[in-house]
């Protein structure tokens, strides 16, 4: 394996977008915690102090403990693990199928576009939110259960988007050229206009990560997410909500953080990301 020829783009994209880069670094270090979680917190997240029950930080609970005496920073650290994966296999497998649904859409075009179109105003008629709720609703609470539900949020966005680009691939010249030498309709979708529609679709995963792990702290604040004991950002917001009128500031601001921070981390990664793969706004 040649180093310099894969470290090359690196080094480029960190020169042309620090901001980015940097981000992408707290992405990282993000996905190690949530894999490392049981190795890094100091305390069993399930495990709750009771004679410690409610406490502000102090020297043995860095970050204070909850109504039921269990350490909080443990308890979000755990919560990275089930954030990442419940918004990284949402975000995939709903682009995923919004991407597969756009290419057939815009390549088959007739009845078969209008109908999956109608069907994709359909689901944005509700808002993600709104949806997710009534998919939730629906379905038996589990961690599956919320991605499904916030996955089929993000299948409207992802045919939309790449069906317009798919459009427009499939009027280029060498789709016509494999049409005319006899190439099926299969593989002119999947092996000549899919591989086109891969950069928006990077790009459109990377947007909309931000946007799952809200709808998932939604829904776990709500009481309608992820099912107790496991700790999520949401839900433990939402425990904090009961303890009354006015809840302690350390079960409110440590969630929130944790949740604005990755947010952030990955709209301004996912930004720059857009920026590197647009051929438009590369050297501006």
């Amino acid at each position: 394996v040649n180093l310099n020829r894969i470290g090359s783009p690196i080094r480029t994209y960190v020169k042309q977008y620090p901001v980015g880069a940097f981000f992408g670094c707290m992405i990282l270090l993000i996905i190690l915690i949530a894999i490392f979680a049981p190795v890094i917190a100091p305390h069993d997240h399930l495990k709750g102090d009771y004679t410690y029950i409610n406490k502000p930080p102090n020297h043995e609970y860095y970050l204070g403990t909850d109504q039921n005496g269990r350490d909080q920073l443990s308890r979000i650290i755990f919560g990275t693990r089930a954030t990442l994966i419940v918004s990284l296999i949402a975000v995939g497998a709903g682009t995923t199928v919004g991407m597969f649904f756009g290419v057939i859409s815009a390549y088959a075009r007739g009845k078969v576009d209008l109908i999956s179109q109608r069907l994709v105003e359909v689901l944005q008629a509700f808002p993600d939110l709104i949806l997710a709720i009534l998919i939730m609703a629906a379905l038996k609470g589990s961690l599956w259960t919320v991605i499904t539900a916030i996955a089929i949020t993000r299948i409207p966005f992802g045919t939309r988007v790449i069906r317009s680009a798919a459009l427009q691939i499939r009027e280029m010249e060498y789709v016509t050229a494999a049409q005319a030498i006899g190439a099926n309709a299969k593989r002119v979708m999947f092996r000549h206009i899919l591989p086109q529609v891969l950069a928006p679709y990077i790009v459109l995963a990377t947007a909309h990560l931000g946007v799952a792990i809200i709808i998932e702290a939604s829904l776990g604040f709500l009481g309608a997410g992820v099912p107790p004991p496991t700790p999520t950002w949401g839900n433990m917001l939402g425990l904090a909500s009961l303890t009354g009128l006015r809840p302690s500031w350390w079960l409110v601001l440590f969630p929130g953080v944790a949740i604005t921070f990755t947010v952030m981390c990955f709209n301004l990664a996912g930004d720059s990301v857009r920026d590197a793969l647009d051929p438009r706004l590369r050297g501006v």
